[in-house]
């Protein structure tokens, strides 16, 4: 089997040569997932357990995605100033303490704020994770370490409701202190197994951003502002989210439409999970090493003619076509486009590039589905090509925005852990 200094990007000796960091993140978020109960129960738990009204239930669940996305921005700047280890503990502590306050607090105002507080400190750790995985992986690693991250997402995330309610069935308070546990164990897996940044590196991270001083760097996300070539691949993100987001919002409103039982729905959603399960990380085997520009924009053909074939008549084959094609977009772009922020960014200002670029994927998959269901009400069908157009200018956006260069660009991993503690891949 390969090493880590021969520079094969295979899928089995990009995971072998990790170092153990990288290892305990993809544990870690593995975990962490399979407790993700919060946003999926929310609604159940206040209309039936609380006795709230669906309208409360729906406006609290509004609230934690808007806190979520705030938490990605706070995310990113906590994990430049303190370090992506320390950023990861506050985050799941503070998780933990505030899902767990959810199941006692007493008046609807006060689960809206701890709703809210929940959504935002609970997703400091994502920037923090990503950016340590970028400041480990050798870059042309990257993409691929990317690809097994999202892996272990989407298996926690698929098993998280099966678990999820399991648990009510005995307990909705036990729903609470499964995730509570779950944010629990990925805070002991910093404190366990993540580097702490030397003080030196914090020091750079403060006092300087890519070889400018403190008074000019604009005081962080306004340095990333002015990148305004990175600014366009952040719409790039939002157009990405936002019209990715109706396979949940107007799809299943099109199938009703047509006739389709909701059975046909499920089985559609399925197909899509089970093919980004068991084929993102061959795909990506194949397409890491390409441009991540040309990655991005192969994927934005692919995602906007996916949903724009759903325009077209045929009934169920175009709805199983369609999403065969979008499908395909999500595994060949996925791993790249958030692979990406780390290969743009400035060292001192990682974190920012991260959450803003999380941050905007997040807003688009808020927003997203606000829009396509107004579009639906008011053109109908032709919402597709709608989508179809946004993933246009989605490819313009990406030719702009992004680098030509090649996502195996040799570069060395920074090393952030203590002079005297090398990582596993170092010491080989």
């Amino acid at each position: 089997m390969s090493t880590g200094t021969d520079g094969s990007t295979e899928i089995w000796a990009t995971i072998k040569d990790a170092p153990v960091p990288v290892k305990a993140l993809l544990v870690g978020v593995f975990v962490n997932k399979l407790g993700w109960f919060l946003q999926v129960f929310l609604v159940l738990f206040l209309t039936t357990s609380k006795g709230f009204t669906d309208v409360q239930a729906g406006t609290a669940l509004g609230i934690y995605g808007a806190g979520s996305v705030l938490g990605l921005i706070i995310g990113g700047s906590l994990s430049d100033k303190v370090g992506p280890r320390a950023a990861v503990m506050i985050s799941m502590f503070g998780m933990a303490a505030f899902v767990l306050a959810i199941a006692y607090v007493p008046s609807y105002p006060a689960v809206v704020v701890v709703v809210a507080l929940a959504g935002a400190v609970g997703q400091f750790y994502r920037p923090a994770s990503a950016a340590l995985l970028t400041e480990l992986t050798p870059k042309n690693r990257q993409v691929m370490i990317f690809a097994v991250y999202r892996l272990a997402m989407n298996l926690g995330t698929t098993a998280a409701p099966l678990i999820g309610a399991a648990l009510v069935a005995v307990s909705w308070n036990l729903l609470f202190i499964g995730e509570a546990l779950a944010a629990l164990a990925y805070a002991v897996v910093a404190i366990v197994a993540l580097p702490k940044r030397r003080p030196s590196e914090t020091a750079e991270v403060q006092d300087t951003v890519a070889g400018e001083t403190p008074a000019a760097n604009g005081g962080g996300y306004l340095a990333v502002l002015r990148d305004y070539k990175y600014v366009l691949f952040l719409l790039c993100m939002f157009i990405n989210a936002a019209i990715y987001m109706q396979y949940l919002a107007v799809l299943p409103l099109h199938m009703k439409a047509d006739g389709l039982s909701t059975w046909w729905f499920s089985a559609v959603v399925a197909l899509n999970g089970f093919i980004v399960i068991t084929c993102e990380l061959l795909v990506t085997k194949v397409v890491q090493n390409w441009p991540a520009r040309t990655v991005a924009m192969i994927g934005f053909v692919l995602l906007g003619g996916g949903l724009a074939f759903y325009a077209l008549p045929g009934g169920i084959a175009i709805f199983v076509i369609g999403t065969l094609l979008w499908t395909l977009a999500e595994i060949i772009g996925g791993p790249t486009m958030f692979a990406y922020p780390g290969m743009a960014a400035p060292k001192p200002l990682l974190g920012r590039y991260v959450g803003s670029a999380h941050a905007m994927f997040g807003l688009g998959s808020a927003l997203g589905p606000f829009l396509g269901v107004w579009a639906w009400n008011s053109v109908g069908t032709q919402v597709w090509v709608w989508c179809g157009l946004a993933g246009a200018v989605g490819i313009a956006l990406a030719y702009f925005g992004m680098s030509r260069a090649a996502a195996s660009d040799e570069e060395p991993a920074v090393d952030i852990t203590p002079a005297a503690e090398p990582l596993p891949s170092e010491s080989s």
